[in-house]
């Protein structure tokens, strides 16, 4: 019978080696794939992988799509430290971009950005938190299970976005297609270089990341949360409030995907529309993973996610290859990191079973009859 059976000490340098062997991994797999699919997997890889980022504007759009990416997760690797599982940025990313850009279309006559941009980030951002408060309370009030609840809320955030731009925020001069006004220059997010779509998120984003590590590691908030993760009992037993952690963790997690909303229709999309994300707070769970819930790590993990959405895009256009590609590749990329921690953290082994230990429970139990 095979067991698996804890290692007494998992190597570390696997460890921090496991996202690199999951990526190998996904390459040796998605060369199957291509070949069963009838592709040149050599021609596939370069259209996947290489021409997206061959051109400044390619550069310029990973660092686009990397950044709603990287601000979801570095605010759920947080969460994660303290085993708390946000599972709901996607829906909080959809508050912020409500919350946010219903303060673009409210103040449409303010013209300063310098006082209407601020504005609209931290009411993205509090949007975002207020929606992750909702778990937070219910966890720590009724004992409910934050996984479920922040994941349904997700479609709670998408059909209240649904409403808005059918009903009370659809542009009347938009031929009747649901989407808001468009917002005005003084509401959009400057760019950081002329001829390509990156804006300045993902300077707020790259900042975040180092303020997430000056959390995790040199605060007193940040050893909590490490303390929860690793060791509860431990955590108990020294007094850390489980409560606290909750709280602090899902507002962190809230307010990051909530700035991932604004800057997304502050943006590229420059309005709302009843579909503003392909599924980015879903995507930074793996980004989250894969970078070892780590600030840094999730900085690169969030670029390698990115590539895989704009590969796909590419692959789809030039090889006529199906949309799902893209998920499928982001599959395997999860399920090998998981499969490299499992055999890390335990060991497969063979156990036969004793010799009459299966007829001895009968004589036993025939002899007390």
């Amino acid at each position: 019978m095979l067991k698996l059976e804890p290692r007494p000490e998992p190597s570390i340098i696997m460890s921090y080696a496991s996202p690199l062997l999951a990526v190998a991994l996904t390459l040796v797999s998605g060369y199957l794939l291509f070949s069963l699919l009838g592709k040149d997997p050599a021609q596939a890889f370069a259209v996947f992988f290489i021409k997206p980022v061959s051109t400044l504007y390619g550069l310029g759009e990973l660092c686009l799509k990397a950044t709603p990416l990287m601000l979801c997760a570095l605010g759920l690797a947080l969460g994660f430290r303290a085993n708390v599982w946000n599972i709901g940025a996607e829906g909080q990313l959809t508050l912020g971009a409500i919350v946010g850009g219903g303060v673009a279309l409210w103040l449409h006559d303010v013209q300063s950005a310098w006082l209407l941009l601020p504005l609209m980030l931290v009411a993205g951002a509090l949007g975002g938190m207020a929606w992750a408060a909702i778990p937070a309370i219910l966890r720590n009030r009724f004992h409910t299970n934050e996984i479920l609840v922040s994941l349904m809320l997700v479609y709670v955030a998408k059909l209240l976005l649904s409403w808005l731009v059918h009903g009370p925020w659809r542009d009347p001069q938009g031929y009747n297609f649901p989407q808001s006004p468009m917002f005005h220059d003084a509401a959009m997010l400057p760019l950081l270089v002329e001829g390509v779509r990156t804006n300045i998120a993902f300077l707020i984003a790259l900042v975040l990341a180092a303020v997430s590590w000056v959390f995790a590691e040199k605060t007193f908030a940040g050893f909590r949360f490490k303390v929860a993760g690793l060791a509860p009992a431990a955590a108990s037993y020294a007094g850390f409030s489980e409560k606290r952690n909750v709280w602090l963790a899902l507002m962190i997690g809230g307010g990051a995907a909530g700035l991932a909303g604004i800057a997304e229709v502050a943006g590229p999309i420059g309005q709302l529309q009843p579909s503003i994300s392909p599924g980015y707070g879903f995507a930074a769970i793996i980004v989250a993973f894969v970078g070892r819930l780590h600030p840094f790590g999730v900085v690169l993990a969030s670029l390698l996610m990115s590539l895989l959405y704009i590969g796909g895009e590419t692959a789809q256009i030039q090889m006529a290859l199906p949309a799902a590609i893209t998920g499928v590749f982001q599959g395997m990329l999860l399920f090998y990191l998981l499969a490299a921690d499992l055999f890390i953290n335990f060991r497969l082994r063979w156990k036969t079973r004793p010799r009459g230990s299966a007829a001895a429970i009968p004589v036993v139990s025939k002899e007390a009859a």
